[in-house]
């Protein structure tokens, strides 16, 4: 008789994945790369403080609703929960905005969170009726405003865009089409909205 493990290694591979390159790690890179490409080390303190806003206080108000049972786990999987999890992180990032604006960062580093935002908007209103992927979306335009900063040799970290779309779909969390719907929508609104604002 034959076994394998090939099956439970894959999803446990998937599964790191998903809980490694989630949004939040992502958020925290993009933020911190762009501090340093806006203004050195003076933009990483612009970078930490978009970081804090845009990916830290949206993680502990997901674990907040966790611990209270009103959804499941740091990703959201029910797409009712999202559309409550969702409007609460547009309310940090909107503080975020604000104060970069009061303050008057560099413009990267307030093109990059109000592009931040307008993809949040775009996810929230099709979460409304679908369930598209928040990691593929976010992932996707963190790569995209990252070459436009950097240059197009950042467009190789797609091949990670591409990881974490599988995992999603290993995970049966999404469907294929969500997860291109995910990657296409982060691309075609962060990229936009950057370009125009830096």
């Amino acid at each position: 008789m034959t076994t394998t493990t090939a099956p439970g290694a894959e999803t446990s591979f998937a599964k790191q994945v998903t809980d490694v390159l989630e949004p939040r790690t992502w958020i925290l890179a993009v933020t911190l790369l762009m501090g340093w490409y806006a203004d050195r080390f003076a933009g990483i303190g612009w970078g930490l403080v978009a970081g804090f806003f845009c990916g830290v206080v949206p993680i502990l108000w997901i674990k907040w609703g966790e611990r209270r049972g009103h959804w499941g786990d740091r990703h959201v999987r029910r797409r009712q929960d999202r559309l409550v999890v969702i409007p609460g992180i547009i309310v940090s990032v909107i503080v975020c905005i604000s104060g970069m604006l009061v303050l008057d960062a560099p413009e990267e580093m307030t093109a990059l969170i109000f592009a931040m935002l307008a993809t949040l908007v775009a996810i929230l209103a099709i979460t409304t009726v679908w369930k598209i992927s928040v990691h593929t979306a976010v992932s996707s335009g963190a790569v995209v405003m990252l070459a436009l900063a950097y240059g197009p040799w950042t467009l190789s970290a797609f091949a990670l865009v591409v990881l974490v779309g599988w995992s999603r779909v290993r995970l049966r969390d999404h469907t294929l089409a969500q997860v291109l719907a995910g990657a296409a929508l982060g691309a075609a609104v962060a990229g936009p909205v950057f370009a125009a604002m830096s």
